[in-house]
């Protein structure tokens, strides 16, 4: 008889985990409290606009591909990706104006011209991003933290004797500041730790490995948006033999000595002989494991939650040749900007605006003559603002922000509004505090605090998504279902 299997969490993770364990022969069975799959890579329509409600880009294909590849279909017949010319559109206070290139010949000339800095101190910097990468992407990407043999290993020896290279000690902002002149450069390249929720001027300067992953190994977008992302991995998981339960909340997971037995939905208890849970580790043992002796509950309480956001979906009368697919304005003062929403625990009076407007490659996200913006600012997690006020607060100051950039009439061209806040993440993903990545990274030792893919308390229990290793993003988090998957099949073998 085949052992079954309980996925809770439609998520990214959640379809991956799935997929690899229905392939490998088990019995599959996927629940999810929406009516649809993917979590926070979903979609919204409104009055002929359509959204990404999450993720904007993609990074390490390679990672997808590989996924279709074990499943023996070819990535190309379900999803079209599409790399940009231009990864990112910068708009500094100062006037200046900056296209990230994905050729890093281009980057390189632009920053140079734009910024001053010398070609030598570019290429340099990603030259350190990549090395950072090549040290510990096997170590902390692509293994287990639970596994032994993670560490016993050449490649995994060669990382700790070359420790220093891969720049534990010096914060984000430290290390950038080590390399460049002009401030700007050194915010461009500080905002990536905002890419898993984070402070640039506390998190680890490990944490550069990011930029190694959008410039040098590239950037995409799929043809019809990232939710084709997801419409493609809910088909792969059907036709592998997934079990997929729209509209089913999980209300806990039944124990015995510490041993995992099953699920519960709608008052009735469900066997299995492993749990996997794509959702929020804090809401796993905090909601899922009630009752239950575990010392994560206090460990998790004692652990700084990620940033959260506020996104803005408009739906804009008029094209806007003045921005890219993806833009950032930034804001005047970025150390400010993090000290509010780290300490003071609230939004900047200058947040730096995110826009994404997947209509200028996909047409059909938006009507004739209009764009699809998605507008999203980094917040605090959720601790009790009073978010009505807030959200009044920072769509003046972003309206005004952008209009006052463009020089056009923005609240004017906006037709239809949707708006999403820690809370209502909270609400719709069982993401902690609305934070969006989990723990922060905001020491040198988060990556070791972070949920590991086997529970070590409760035996038949695993976890992937974004709040677990490896964390967040979408490559990291389709790597943390193949992690699970791989453990779980050793498991029960």
């Amino acid at each position: 008889m085949k052992k079954k299997i309980a996925v809770i969490g439609g998520g990214l993770g959640g379809l991956s985990v799935s997929i690899r364990l229905a392939l490998a022969g088990f019995d599959v069975h996927l629940f999810e409290q929406n009516d649809h799959v993917g979590g926070k890579a979903g979609s919204i329509n409104i009055d002929g606009f359509r959204f990404d409600s999450g993720p904007s880009l993609l990074t390490m294909p390679f990672v997808l591909e590989e996924l279709f590849n074990v499943a023996d279909e070819k990535i190309e017949e379900h999803i079209v990706l599409e790399s940009l010319d231009i990864l990112c559109k910068y708009f500094y206070p100062d006037g200046t104006e900056l296209n990230a290139f994905s050729k890093r010949e281009k980057l390189i000339t632009e920053i140079s011209e734009k910024l001053g800095e010398s070609n030598n101190s570019v290429n340099k910097y990603l030259n350190y991003s990549k090395q950072i990468y090549d040290l510990t992407v096997e170590l902390f990407l692509f293994k287990s933290f639970s596994e032994p043999k993670t560490f016993l290993n050449i490649k995994a020896l060669k990382t700790l004797f070359n420790l220093p290279k891969i720049d534990p000690f010096r914060t984000m902002h430290e290390a950038n500041l080590s390399f460049f002149n002009n401030p700007r450069t050194v915010q461009l390249f500080d905002r990536y730790a905002t890419y898993n929720g984070s402070n640039p001027y506390k998190a680890p300067a490990t944490l550069n490995i990011i930029q190694h992953v959008e410039y040098n190994l590239g950037a995409f977008v799929p043809t019809k948006g990232i939710y084709s992302i997801t419409e493609a991995l809910f088909t792969l998981a059907s036709k592998s033999g997934v079990k997929i339960h729209l509209n089913s909340k999980v209300e806990s997971i039944l124990t015995n000595r510490n041993a995992v037995t099953g699920v519960v939905l709608d008052n009735n208890e469900h066997s299995f002989d492993a749990v996997i849970s794509n959702a929020d580790v804090n809401y796993t043992y905090k909601y899922l494991l009630a009752g239950k002796k575990s010392s994560r509950v206090e460990r998790y309480k004692s652990l700084e939650p990620s940033s959260s956001a506020v996104v803005f979906y408009w739906g804009i009368k008029g094209i806007y040749n003045e921005f890219e697919v993806h833009n950032i304005l930034f804001s005047s003062d970025y150390k400010r900007e993090f000290e509010d929403i780290f300490i003071d625990k609230k939004c900047s009076d200058d947040p730096t605006i995110y826009i994404y407007v997947s209509s200028k490659y996909n047409p059909g996200d938006a009507p004739e003559g209009c764009e699809n913006w998605f507008v999203m600012i980094n917040t605090p997690y959720n601790s009790g603002q009073n978010w009505e006020n807030e959200i009044h607060r920072v769509k003046e100051t972003i309206i005004k922000k952008i209009e006052s950039r463009l020089k056009k009439d923005i609240g004017k061209s906006i037709l239809c509004e949707v708006i999403l806040d820690p809370i209502k993440i909270e609400a719709n993903t069982s993401s902690t505090f609305g934070s969006l990545y989990g723990i922060s990274s905001n020491n040198k030792y988060a990556a070791f605090l972070r949920q590991r893919n086997r529970s070590n308390e409760f035996k038949g229990l695993y976890f992937c998504g974004g709040s677990a290793h490896p964390g967040g993003g979408i490559p990291l988090v389709l790597l943390s279902g193949k992690i699970a998957a791989e453990l779980v099949a050793k498991d029960l073998a």
